[in-house]
């Protein structure tokens, strides 16, 4: 009878599918939406908030308000966000495109949800850095059921 050990040493966890380096070279969907958002640039977490309900007694419209920390001069304001939902059948939800005169990034809107998930919101700001927010909604009844072809 092998034990762990011995089957651990024999080389059988040494095929790709069992090292911890296949895992971590895998991409999950939400990192390649914001890749696709911010052309390959390095996204960094902060000074995006997302605020959303909790809990959604549906998906059909859910409230979304997004606010950057920006100043908001002409050398320094938030060109744009985008909204992002991996799990829907369309996961970029949403683009707006802000400029200084804008005043303050605020966007206030609805959007409809597939499933429980998280909403993500990327900010491109004029120095060509990106930022992101997120937060999680329970939705209770599913909307975003067609199928994409």
């Amino acid at each position: 009878m092998m034990n762990r050990r011995t089957f651990l040493s024999s080389g059988f966890c040494a095929l790709p599918w069992c090292t911890p380096i296949a895992w971590a070279q895998t991409e999950t969907k939400r990192e390649q939406l914001m890749r696709e958002v911010s052309g390959g640039a390095v996204v960094n977490p902060g000074r995006v908030i997302v605020d959303t309900p909790t809990l959604a007694d549906n998906g059909h419209s859910i409230p979304v308000r997004i606010t950057v920390e920006s100043p908001m001069t002409p050398e320094d304001y938030v060109q744009r966000v985008t909204i992002l939902a991996e799990r829907n059948p369309r996961p970029i939800v949403a683009s707006f495109m802000f400029s200084p005169a804008s005043g303050r990034a605020e966007v206030m809107t609805r959007i409809r949800l597939a499933d429980i998930q998280d909403v993500v919101a990327v900010a491109q700001l004029a120095n060509g850095t990106y930022w992101y927010g997120q937060t999680k909604v329970i939705v209770t009844e599913l909307a975003c059921l067609e199928e994409v072809r």
